[in-house]
């Protein structure tokens, strides 16, 4: 045998033990570098789980992940709708940077998290929802996309659903004939076999990318879910069993005009009356698609750390949602407002032991979908950029005292109407909400009131915490192209699109 066929045959029979004994040192960068999974809901409420008390869900296996790891109480949609909220995930721009500050995109001209996570050698692959974006950003970044996103008749799905349930005509018709929508709060449990559901089907494929990718490549794994996101329909199960839980009442803020809602809603679909019966059933939908996905993600995250352990590396679990929902609170239903229910999303993270993070962290900083790429980019050992608005949240992880930031800025121009348009800020503490269209404040006290049911701006004793929170707003918005800031005051009645030129820094 030649010198080289022994280096070969050595070569090979290193590469044999390793498959045998994953657990065996490995020198390569890209083994120590953690396989990652992100559980990515759409439309899911920052309070919706078990583990902050919230009546209507049961999520153990959530729950148990913030046991495991972090939960972030104040995370925020900077943008509180899909389109938006999803380049801010993308990118880790803000939308002062990046100019979509509303539900319009433009393409991508930035490295996105997908694409630097494949660079450092990453196979990258969303399954499910599509990530909303325009055609001109492609595949977003990612290596490999398996598309299921429950409103498309033509993708993944939908082309499943076809061939399962020809008599259905497809998953848009059933939707229509079921009496319920992609977008209103009407509700009806799912009719057809359990594993036919999107939410099973995204799942499904989830695992068997799991099973079936190289092992020898780190994974970044997006599942990326449209449930609890409208139609409204769990499977009957659990639907029925949310409908027997003790539910709970919706928010009513002091500042909302009451006599002006009625139950069979506005124009727009936003503005709505939910109560008695009708709210029972809306909850019912929502929160009982909330609970069929905490149980269907079990097998995934089995599946997913045996999967790391099996080639020696370790692992980082993501849960989190692009906006939450307002779900009757204060005479709203869907996303768009800058209050808690639409705003605030759930954000958990938690890793294998190698990753050191700490157990049972339970931050109140406000923290935001922007600060994913940094922090995914510090655990992969990849660098950086500097462009990126979102902040590393690493330490906070590793259980060290981090400042991450004194406040968050989120926004949403029009959409379902002028009216709805906002700039918000929050600490974590306080929250200042300004209506550009009206001039219109609101001021909260988080701690003391979490639902957000006593607007403090007109109180006397709180004129000073007012001013104070207006004077922050100014300097952040003093050079909008908008103009929302003249001589040193907020102006109302500023024209504010979805798209602007986006030329500012934080």
């Amino acid at each position: 045998m030649n010198r080289m066929s022994i280096i070969q045959s050595t070569l090979c029979a290193a590469v044999s033990l390793l498959a045998l004994h994953p657990s065996a040192k490995v020198t390569a960068g890209e083994v120590t570098r953690p396989d990652i999974l992100l559980i990515m809901p759409d439309q899911w409420r920052g309070d919706a789980l078990s583990i902050l008390d919230c009546a209507g869900v049961t999520t153990p296996q959530l729950d148990q992940l913030a046991r495991e790891g972090a939960l972030f109480r104040r995370a925020y949609a900077t943008v509180p709708s899909c389109i938006p909220a999803r380049y801010g995930f993308l990118t880790g721009l803000f939308p002062q940077t990046s100019g979509v500050v509303g539900f319009q995109a433009k393409p991508i001209t930035v490295p996105t998290l997908p694409d630097m996570l494949s660079e450092a050698g990453y196979h990258s692959v969303l399954v499910g929802r599509n990530m909303h974006q325009v055609k001109e950003s492609g595949t977003c970044g990612y290596d490999q996309r398996i598309l299921g996103s429950t409103y498309i008749d033509n993708d993944e799905y939908g082309k499943f659903f076809r061939q399962m349930a020809p008599q259905t005509g497809g998953i848009l018709k059933l939707v229509n004939t079921m009496g319920i929508s992609f977008n209103h709060w009407q509700a009806n449990p799912w009719s057809l076999k359990d594993e036919w559901h999107p939410t099973e089907w995204v799942i499904k494929r989830s695992r068997d990318i799991v099973d079936q990718s190289d092992k020898g490549k780190p994974l970044f794994l997006t599942t990326s879910l449209y449930a609890p996101h409208p139609p409204l329909f769990p499977p009957k199960k659990y639907y029925q069993s949310t409908l027997n839980k003790d539910l709970p009442s919706i928010a009513r803020g002091d500042w909302v005009n009451w006599g002006k809602l009625s139950p069979e809603g506005d124009q727009a679909g936003q503005r709505v009356l939910l109560e008695g019966e009708a709210l029972r059933q809306v909850q019912a939908g929502y929160y009982g698609l909330i609970d069929h996905i905490d149980k269907q993600i079990i097998p995934l995250i089995r599946d997913f750390k045996a999967r790391s352990e099996e080639a020696g590396r370790p692992w980082v679990i993501i849960f989190t949602s692009d906006h939450g929902e307002m779900l009757g609170d204060h005479g709203y239903f869907r996303k768009c407002e800058p209050f808690e229910g639409s705003a605030n999303v759930p954000f958990l993270i938690t890793g294998s032991k190698g990753m050191d993070f700490a157990q049972g962290i339970r931050n109140e900083q406000p923290v935001c979908l922007e600060d994913l790429m940094p922090t995914l980019l510090a655990l992969t050992d990849s660098k950086i950029p500097a462009h990126l608005d979102g902040e590393n949240l690493l330490p906070t992880l590793r259980g060290e005292n981090q400042r991450i930031r004194d406040w968050l800025h989120f926004e949403h121009a029009k959409c379902y109407s002028e009216e709805q348009a906002f700039q918000a800020l929050t600490d974590g503490e306080w929250k200042y909400i300004w209506r550009p269209s009206s001039g219109r404040e609101h001021l909260f006290n988080l701690v003391q009131d979490p639902l957000e049911e006593r607007d403090l701006s007109k109180v006397e004793a709180h004129a000073g915490m007012l001013l104070e929170w207006r004077a922050k707003l100014i300097n952040r918005l003093k050079n909008r192209p908008e103009g929302f800031v003249q001589n040193g005051k907020l102006i109302a009645g500023r024209p504010y699109e979805p798209l602007n030129a986006g030329t500012l820094r934080k």
